[in-house]
């Protein structure tokens, strides 16, 4: 099981490093003091889980689960305050665990990432992990849904870090593997796909085309076309078609089913 730490905290990163170095079967990868060192690490790195802190400064713990790429590492939370349960349980966290984290809670958390590694690999057909048992009681669940506490996207993208505000996200476009996330003054690229951030991201973003999704706070008018699609103008001025198959919803959604 291959680990990475992300804490802003070095005291907290090595007491961490101490605990799993007498667990079996684990690796740790490294360490990151900030999200944003997290999420530009990943690809390299390529984490089973991330142990990571909460509260950080200008980048947090839910900011970072939010913008992981797909396929996402588990998440087990860390933080000092047990206030945070709730949103990192939404956030569908494998696990949350409390500073100072006691080495009992730690291997309970580790053996449900176990578990869970199995199931994830019984499903593609790969290996299972020898020290995980079996597991086909255990329920898949997605890590890094973007719920009650996160504000923002952390997007690593040809060399910067773009901190994109959701609200600020106007519309979205698929690019294979990629994301083109249109925002206010920017379009950075996030690796995931556009089914799995559109989970993520929750009701307030709709697909409206194969290769497309709009905030639904930022249309501002709907064109209908000939075939039954429509061009969306969304405010700011940009334009992004909407195709036959989701005009329907789009129309519901938006509460302008009579003016169709």
């Amino acid at each position: 099981m291959r680990i990475l730490i992300v804490d802003d905290e070095p005291p907290a990163r090595a007491r961490l490093r101490r605990l799993l170095a007498g667990m079996p079967g684990v690796q740790v990868v490294g360490e990151a003091g900030d999200g944003a060192s997290a999420l530009r690490a990943l690809p390299a790195l390529m984490p089973d889980v991330l142990l990571l802190d909460i509260q950080m400064p200008d980048i947090g713990g839910l900011d970072v689960a939010a913008s992981l790429p797909d396929p996402a590492p588990l998440v087990v939370f860390v933080t000092a305050y047990d206030r945070y349960a709730l949103p990192a349980f939404d956030a569908a966290a494998l696990d949350y665990l409390l500073k100072p984290v006691e080495p009992e809670r730690l291997a309970r958390a580790l053996q449900r990432a176990r578990e869970r590694m199995a199931t994830r690999q019984a499903a593609s057909g790969a290996p299972a992990d020898p020290l995980a048992p079996a597991a086909a009681h255990t329920v898949v669940a997605l890590a890094g849904v973007a719920s009650a506490g996160a504000t923002q996207l952390v997007i690593p993208d040809r060399g910067r870090v773009h901190l994109v505000p959701l609200a600020e996200i106007r519309w979205l476009e698929a690019a294979d593997n990629y994301v083109v996330v249109h925002a206010t003054g920017r379009a950075p690229l996030l690796r995931r796909t556009l089914v799995g951030l559109l989970a993520d991201l929750g009701e307030g973003y709709l697909r409206c085309h194969r290769g497309a999704a709009v905030a639904l706070a930022h249309v501002s008018q709907v064109r209908p076309g000939d075939s039954g699609d429509a061009t969306l103008v969304l405010h700011g001025g940009d334009v992004v078609p909407c195709s036959r198959t989701y005009r329907a919803e789009l129309m519901r959604r938006l509460g302008m089913q009579a003016r169709v």
